[in-house]
């Protein structure tokens, strides 16, 4: 198939089907050769004016003027087409003075009909624009989406890492034997976040996993004061969850959480699933805050921020998150629709 008729084969065979039906509303012998050819000259009268209009009167003359122009420039043309119309059809059906007077006699018929063809062109240049924009509008609107939560995440990876490498190298300072079980932990959650994280979702069970790997590595990293609880009730099953979703909930938990010179301090992280829902409880109590906590606290809530902002575009009216901040308590909970017919807001 051809450029040409590839980009016009719809418009080919509007106009064929309107030569159809005009034929056969023609109540003079349809079937007769002048019939035929008169219909045909009718057909290319109206599609003159449309093109006409498309090509040019309806970008030169409503774009850039307005719609009193635009209607104008379509009343003259309309005038100016219709007697050559009228004309064409007279000539060719000479010999038949029936036909002849016919023509003449409804010359305000035949500027009407290539008044009305135009406008109606008009109609729909302006609802093809409209969709044309909205169509855009919503792929910039998907685009820059796209782009925000490749930003967030990459924000995410290197705030989590910034602190695990602190925790080993203070642990190598020590020479400590756990040092090897840090590198093989970290070397999972490298793998993790580089490669599976990837995905728009991940499956809840690697999720986990990846949580029970920072546990393990922060509690290698606290004194025997804090007391760390992870708790799973449900069955992950073959349920889905956008990657790397939970860990600023928890990673804000230790890091303005207790600290090492308060007693009885505690962490609790508890995840319930069912079949088409989430939810996700972080409590941790607060102990004294120095004056390096506090700028810290000032400064380290880009990875909060930011699943707050994955949370709004990947899961709009499907999420709810509540923040508990007390003198001596602070905690999240969050539920979260996880039910796989839905897809996740990517606009793909």
């Amino acid at each position: 198939m051809s450029k040409f008729l590839k980009k016009y084969r719809y418009h080919i065979l509007f106009w064929i089907l309107a030569y159809v039906i005009e034929i056969a509303l023609n109540d003079h012998n349809p079937l007769n050769s002048r019939t035929l050819i008169s219909e045909l000259v009718n057909i290319l009268f109206f599609m003159f004016i449309v093109y006409l209009n498309i090509n040019y009167l309806f970008p030169h003359f409503l774009k850039e003027k307005g719609i009193l122009p635009h209607v104008i420039s379509l009343i003259v043309t309309s005038a100016l087409v219709s007697p050559i119309k009228t004309l064409t059809l007279y000539l060719i059906n000479f010999g038949n003075p029936g036909m002849q007077s016919m023509f003449i006699e409804n010359q305000k018929i035949i500027f009407l009909t290539t008044f009305f063809v135009g406008i109606s062109t008009t109609v729909y240049c302006v609802m093809d624009d409209w969709i044309r924009v909205q169509r855009e509008k919503k792929k910039l609107q998907s685009e820059t989406m796209q782009t925000e939560l490749k930003f967030l995440r990459s924000q995410i990876n290197p705030h989590f890492l910034f602190n695990t490498l602190n925790s080993l190298y203070a642990h190598t300072l020590r020479k400590s034997d756990e040092a090897p079980n840090i590198v093989l932990r970290m070397s999972e959650m490298m793998r993790y976040m580089l490669y599976e994280s990837n995905e728009k979702t991940v499956f809840l069970t690697q999720e986990i996993n990846y949580l029970e790997n920072y546990l393990e590595l922060e509690r290698l990293r606290l004194s025997d004061n804090m007391k760390i609880t992870f708790e799973i009730n449900g069955d992950a099953g073959k349920l889905k969850i956008a990657p790397l979703i939970f860990i600023p909930f928890v990673e804000n938990a230790f890091k303005h959480g207790p600290n090492s010179s308060l007693q009885d301090g505690f962490i609790d992280i508890k995840i319930e699933i069912d079949a088409t829902n989430l939810h996700l409880k972080v409590t941790n109590n607060k102990g004294h805050r120095t004056k390096k906590d506090i700028e810290g606290k000032r400064s380290g809530g880009i990875g909060l921020n930011n699943v707050k902002r994955r949370l709004e575009l990947l899961y709009p009216n499907r999420y709810n998150l509540n923040i508990s901040d007390k003198n001596s308590e602070y905690g999240i909970e969050l539920n979260i629709e996880l039910n796989n017919d839905k897809k996740l807001n990517y606009n793909d």
